[in-house]
């Protein structure tokens, strides 16, 4: 029976599939007129940025199409277009990711191929590390030094809970390696760790309980991140949940610092890290490493018995020695040691 030519609606229309009337173009804007902004959160498909031209106003972007899949993490340097006001209910787009000055890399164990990226251009890394409850772990900043040398970080030590134990011993352990350390206990002043953040991007790392969260919140008063109490067994509870930038108050010079406060890490693999990336960081050490054979891993003897790290004196040799003892400490230490806790026990929210 036929129909009225009136009787036809959308539902009638069939298109085949790939026969479209208008042709695909690979062709994309060059956004030109993007603005640049740096990533400080990410949740579930969208990314918080602030603007470098008002770093107060955040907007909430999802990643263009033309990225595809290209990965964006907290730190990165993008550009973004569409509607940059960050009112509510608003979504701007990021529409190209710059290259990464530094990256803060980690795998759940030694042996697992898949690199997570905790941060991207920080300047430095603050390793938050209590003196007693729970205990301290030479294992634990020893890998997180190796992560921060082979990322182009600058590493400090923090140390909290200085009413409960002297610190003198802890730190004699990386004594040679020149690292900055600064107290930061509830009694002390925050005076110098704030001159060392003023003008840096800086990610703040460590194990669940040692006093990130409460240092987190004497830095940045309005950050309001959650505290929680160490378990009887001297392991922390995750109380930060997602990696976060969080603005530092502006200096009587107007001088802004950022940080990056992290989730609690339990294991630190590092698959992704090789010797000589940890080497490099050292500017006399780089230099001397280039006598070295082919696959030197700078162990020393028996292991690599021509390693030109053996050849240096004064205080360049005390400083390969003691680089030598962290790769050994970090070779040595696998996701079963004591001092590393394996994989399954990283309950992380990430």
């Amino acid at each position: 029976m036929s129909r009225r030519a009136g009787s036809y609606d959308e539902s009638d229309v069939r298109i085949r599939p790939g026969k479209g009337s208008r042709p695909r173009t690979k062709t994309r804007p060059k956004h030109d007129d993007a603005e640049t902004a740096m990533v400080v959160s990410v949740d579930r498909g969208r990314w918080g940025v602030v603007l470098d031209d008002d770093p107060d106003r955040r907007v909430v972007t999802m990643r263009a199409r033309e990225l595809g899949r290209t990965p964006v993490v907290v730190g990165d340097r993008v550009g973004v277009v569409g509607d940059l006001s960050g009112r509510p209910d608003t979504l701007a787009r990021i529409v190209r990711v710059e290259e990464r000055r530094t990256v803060l890399r980690r795998t759940a164990d030694d042996t697992d191929p898949y690199e997570r990226i905790v941060v991207a251009n920080a300047d430095q890394l603050l390793i938050v590390t209590a003196l007693a409850d729970p205990p301290p772990r030479t294992g634990f900043v020893e890998r997180a030094l190796a992560a921060a040398y082979a990322g182009g970080l600058s590493p400090v030590l923090c140390l909290t809970k200085s009413d409960l134990a002297d610190p003198d011993e802890f730190v004699s352990h990386f004594a040679d390696l020149d690292l900055r350390v600064v107290i930061a206990g509830r009694d002390d002043g925050i005076g110098e760790l704030q001159e060392i953040l003023a003008h840096k991007l800086t990610a703040l790392i460590g194990h669940s309980g040692v006093g990130k969260s409460t240092l987190v919140n004497r830095l940045v008063p309005d950050a309001d991140r959650a505290t929680g109490i160490v378990s009887g067994v001297g392991k922390g509870r995750h109380t930060s949940t997602q990696s976060v930038v969080l603005a530092l108050p502006e200096t009587a010079d107007g001088v802004r610092g950022w940080v990056v406060d992290t989730p609690g890490i339990r294991s630190f693999g590092l698959a992704h890290v090789t010797p000589d990336e940890i080497v490099d960081a050292f500017d006399d050490l780089r230099d001397a490493i280039d006598d070295c054979p082919r696959g030197c891993t700078h162990l020393g003897p028996p292991a690599d018995p021509e390693c030109a790290l053996d050849a240096l004196d004064g205080a360049s040799h005390r400083r390969a020695m003691a680089v030598r003892e962290l790769l050994q400490s970090v070779s040595a230490t696998g996701p079963a040691d004591p001092e590393v806790e394996t994989a399954s026990d990283a309950r992380e929210t990430t």
